[in-house]
């Protein structure tokens, strides 16, 4: 079977932020924030290393907007690295995914653009997912959905803040300034909470910020490659990744209603972004 490059590349992407987020949970003993605060350094050096190969100015046109993916942006990341350490992997997998609910939701606000009473119904087919997930596996507690639910929210405004940018920045502009914003603030809030890293920890580290930075490459390579509809259902590829990492690696199975959920939150997102493509 001949796949378009388009294809190829997102399955690497997927592919390789599963493998980012078994690094995270390999690391639970670790503050969220601190990791970031990590990734966050790796992610600088990258940045700065192709804007001096292809002289690109790294400050970009609309700062505002800029700075508020940033901040929108850090939030969302600390909250799923939080609920990757506390929850089953393919849980908070489901949870991430989400965040294109709040996209288009928030996007209605935001960017002027329309949700369909159809599509409403399909995101409340995925919200249900989640509800039964929580509802019928006793490791995940209310904290835990509304932490996982609400770093889905910022995560749709991040979305919408690069929806805005779209047209005036370069991509690695507005990868560079995640970054930026969050390397200060996780930097203050470490200080209060830190936790020395030893022998692995220093490994997985370094493998969080390479991992995040080869997914994010592909990604955009994939987008830039194929029409939007024909690549963006692969990210749901990244359940099935999570299930087979969560119970090779860290020996997490399931109730067969909690499969029921997470099946339920592919099916409401896929049955959206073929909705929007007729």
């Amino acid at each position: 079977m001949n796949l378009s490059k388009g294809v190829q590349f997102m399955i690497i992407s997927t592919f390789t932020f599963s493998l980012m987020k078994v690094c995270v949970k390999m690391i639970s003993h670790i503050p969220p924030i601190e990791i970031i605060l990590f990734r966050s350094l790796i992610s600088i050096v990258l940045c700065v290393f192709f804007f001096m190969k292809d002289k690109i100015n790294p400050w970009g046109n609309n700062q505002k907007i800029l700075i508020l993916r940033g901040v929108v942006g850090s939030i969302s990341l600390a909250s799923y690295f939080y609920i990757l350490q506390q929850i089953p992997l393919a849980a908070a997998a489901s949870m991430q995914y989400t965040a294109p609910i709040f996209t288009a939701i928030l996007g209605v606000f935001i960017v002027k653009e329309k949700v369909s009473a159809k599509q409403y119904l399909f995101f409340f087919l995925s919200f249900l997912g989640i509800l039964v997930i929580q509802g019928f596996d006793a490791r995940i507690s209310l904290i835990h959905l509304v932490i996982g639910i609400g770093g889905a929210v910022f995560t749709g405004l991040a979305y919408n803040c690069i929806r805005i940018l779209k047209t005036s920045e370069h991509p690695l502009v507005i990868i560079f300034y995640f970054p930026l914003v969050s390397l200060p603030l996780a930097g203050i809030i470490s200080l209060f909470n830190w936790v020395n890293p030893v022998g692995w920890d220093w490994i997985y580290l370094l493998l969080v910020g390479l991992f995040t930075q080869i997914a994010q490459y592909f990604m955009t390579r994939s987008y830039q490659a194929e029409e939007l509809s024909k690549v963006s259902i692969i990210n749901y590829m990244g359940i099935i990744y999570s299930l087979a990492f969560g119970f090779i690696i860290f020996g997490e199975t399931y109730e067969w209603l909690s499969y029921m959920g997470m099946a339920l939150v592919i099916v409401g997102i896929i049955l959206n972004l073929r909705y929007k493509r007729t």
